[in-house]
């Protein structure tokens, strides 16, 4: 089930990426043989066909008499052009995921990556360079669905499949540029198949609906992604990268490209230089602070996400309709096969809510398996000025910030283990 439910949530965020169409309002015709707005038809024309700045410029026009429906698209294309300018820079200094989707999505499945056999030089001023705009991206972007989730009695059907972008930058966007093309490799199934209905008589997988609940649960997704960004962008990695980088980028012209493979010191070259990279790498992982404030401003999108979680269940709750729920209430129907959500998960998930809530600030301390007192987060996140991970790991780093209290307890978490069961995990990547 967490591998349904990782898929899932990587659907849905490339899913609601696009939202254009043509230069101005214009108007379309049905495209699914429902009334659809004219906000819901440009969304879908994006999609479907990958226009995303004509897009904008409709659903700007649109947003401008306040439609939530509008306001949502922007934050939906945001997300799209956020996703689409991260692939195509990747492409462009010739990322190269090493083999371990095996690891990741179990045996037999894929991680489909068009490999750019001419990459452009990349350095560490350049991971620098897009991380930053990956982090305006999702700010952009979650400013957007805020103004589409107060208000509006809106459902945005989108069919996850469908969607296309140019994920290499060639101006051309090519089926195997599509989510289903990339789902089916990512499941290791045949993309007609995928897109057949069942042979077993079920449902057929058609789109989510998407309404003002998810408008909250999109927000809370670009601050956990755009946190992470910041968490490194807070710090001086530079080591780090040039020790390792040549291994996602193996032709960008990184410190340790030409040695990737070297001579034999314990099994054979290839294996030994990649344990030797590894060591390397966490090595080092001792990084000075260079922004302290935008590591302290870490902890505040962690707060924001948790704010937006609970509006998300308060939306979620509010609602009578059951239409292609991608987070459902427990008298919707769950789309994920092998789940169902029950009052007893959102109340305990709203218990875990409030004291993850504490752990952030600092009033529940996190265990140190070397140390009585507790390690305070907060204090953490507002005065560090390098984290060296071996060393907080093992104990020396972590001694600045020790003190006494309350140090957080299996039974503090109790709750949501009791309602979640082992797949407790799968649960908080898809609550968000």
């Amino acid at each position: 089930m967490l591998r349904s439910i990782r898929m899932a949530i990587a659907a849905s965020l490339i899913v609601t990426a696009p939202a254009a169409v043509a230069a101005g309002i214009t108007l379309y015709p049905p495209l699914d043989g429902k009334n659809d707005s004219q906000a819901e038809l440009a969304i879908k024309m994006a999609l479907w066909f990958g226009d995303l700045d004509t897009g904008m410029r409709t659903l700007e026009q649109l947003a401008a008499a306040d439609d939530p429906e509008a306001w949502f698209g922007i934050g939906a294309l945001k997300l799209a052009q956020t996703a689409e300018q991260l692939s195509q820079a990747l492409y462009r200094h010739g990322f190269a995921l090493p083999d371990t989707s095996n690891a990741i999505l179990g045996p037999g499945a894929r991680i489909p990556l068009q490999v750019n056999p001419n990459p452009e030089p990349l350095d560490y001023a350049g991971v620098r360079v897009m991380l930053s705009d990956f982090v305006t991206g999702m700010d952009e972007a979650r400013a957007a669905f805020l103004s589409a989730a107060p208000a509006g009695d809106y459902v945005i059907d989108i069919n996850p499949l469908l969607v296309r972008i140019d994920a290499n930058g060639d101006g051309a966007i090519g089926d195997n540029e599509s989510l289903g093309w990339l789902f089916a490799l990512m499941s290791n199934v045949d993309i007609d198949e995928l897109l057949a209905p069942p042979k077993d008589g079920s449902p057929q997988f058609e789109h989510i609906g998407f309404d003002r609940a998810d408008a909250y649960w999109l927000a809370g997704y670009t601050q956990v992604l755009a946190g992470q960004a910041d968490f490194l962008l807070a710090h001086d990695f530079s080591s780090f990268t040039d020790a390792l980088f040549h291994r996602l980028f193996p032709k960008a012209g990184f410190p340790m490209q030409d040695y990737a493979e070297g001579g034999v010191l314990m099994m054979d070259p290839e294996t030994d230089t990649a344990i030797a990279d590894l060591v390397a790498g966490i090595h080092t992982l001792d990084w000075p602070v260079i922004e302290p404030a935008r590591l302290a401003g870490v902890r505040e999108r962690m707060k924001s996400v948790l704010d937006l979680s609970r509006q998300n269940w308060d939306a979620i709750l509010e609602e009578t309709d059951d239409d292609h729920e991608l987070l459902p209430s427990p008298k919707q129907t769950a789309m994920i096969p092998g789940t169902s959500i029950t009052e007893a998960k959102v109340a305990a998930w709203r218990v875990t809510l409030d004291q993850a809530q504490r752990v952030i600030d600092g009033e529940l301390l996190i265990p140190h398996w070397r140390f009585r007192q507790g390690f305070d987060l907060r204090a953490y996140f507002e005065t560090a000025t390098e984290t060296d991970l071996v060393m907080l790991l093992t104990g020396a780093g972590a001694i600045p910030f020790l003190r006494d209290g309350p140090v957080a307890q299996p039974q503090d978490f109790q709750q949501m283990e009791d309602a979640f069961g082992t797949d407790w995990l799968g649960y908080v990547f898809w609550f968000n």
